[in-house]
C-alpha cells in the first residue's frame, strides 16, 4: 500500500465515523492592546534598518527634498496630498503605469494605513494616498509619511483598524533577506531603502 493510499483510507475512515466535525474554538485571551510608546516604533523601525524623520507637518516636502536627489522622478498614489511634494522632484502619478515606469523611477512616495509599535510595522492598504501594492514594491526607495495617531500599540489593534479584503501591504524596514551563512542581501523583494516621516 502507497503513502497515498494510507492517507486517503484514514480519511475515508474518518468521515465514515459520523457527522461533520464540532467546530473548534480557537482560544482569544492573548493581550489585545498594550501602552502606546512612540519611542519604541522609531527604535523597531531602526533596528530593521529604516531611517525614521520625527517632523513637523509643514517640514514633509523640505525632508523629502532632502532625502531625494534633486531632479529625482518619484512615483505617487493618485491621493497624496501635493504639498507633501517638493518643487525639485518630478511627480508620476500612478494612474495604471506600467511596471517598467514604475521601476525606473527613483523611488515611491506613500501614505500608511496604520503602524505598529510594538513589531515596528507600517502597512498599507490600497487607499488613494498608499496606491496600488505595486508601486510600494519595485521602485528601489521607499518615503512613506506616517501621523501619529495611525500609530497603534500591538498588532491585534492594527487588525481592528484594517479592512482584512483590502490588499495589505505589512512592512518591517527596507526590504532583505539572507542566506543560510546569514549574510544579510537588501533589495530582493522590495525596496532597499526605507525612509519614515512620522508627523504628530
Amino acid at each position: 500500500m502507497s503513502s497515498h493510499d494510507l492517507v486517503l483510507g484514514r480519511l475515508r475512515a474518518a468521515l465514515a465515523a459520523g457527522g461533520p466535525a464540532a467546530p473548534i474554538e480557537v482560544p482569544r485571551d492573548y493581550r489585545q492592546a498594550g501602552a502606546l510608546d512612540l519611542e519604541q516604533l522609531v527604535e523597531r523601525l531602526t533596528d530593521y534598518r529604516a531611517q525614521v524623520h520625527r517632523i513637523a507637518a509643514a517640514a514633509v516636502a523640505d525632508t523629502i527634498a532632502a532625502i531625494l536627489p534633486a531632479g529625482a522622478t518619484v512615483v505617487v498614489p493618485p491621493g497624496l496630498p501635493p504639498a507633501w511634494l517638493p518643487s525639485a522632484v518630478t511627480a508620476l502619478p500612478d494612474h495604471g503605469l506600467d511596471i517598467r515606469q514604475i521601476g525606473a523611477a527613483d523611488g515611491v512616495v506613500t501614505a500608511a494605513a496604520v503602524a505598529v509599535a510594538e513589531t515596528g510595522t507600517v502597512v498599507l492598504d490600497g487607499s488613494p494616498d498608499q496606491g496600488r501594492r505595486v508601486i510600494s514594491l519595485l521602485p528601489d526607495l521607499h518615503v512613506c509619511v506616517l501621523r501619529a495617531d495611525q500609530v497603534v500599540a500591538t498588532v491585534p489593534e492594527a487588525l481592528a483598524r484594517l479592512t482584512p479584503h483590502r490588499p495589505l501591504t505589512w512592512i518591517s524596514g527596507p526590504s532583505a533577506t539572507s542566506d543560510i551563512e546569514l549574510n544579510r542581501v537588501e533589495g530582493v523583494h522590495g525596496p532597499r531603502t526605507l525612509h519614515v516621516i512620522l508627523l504628530p
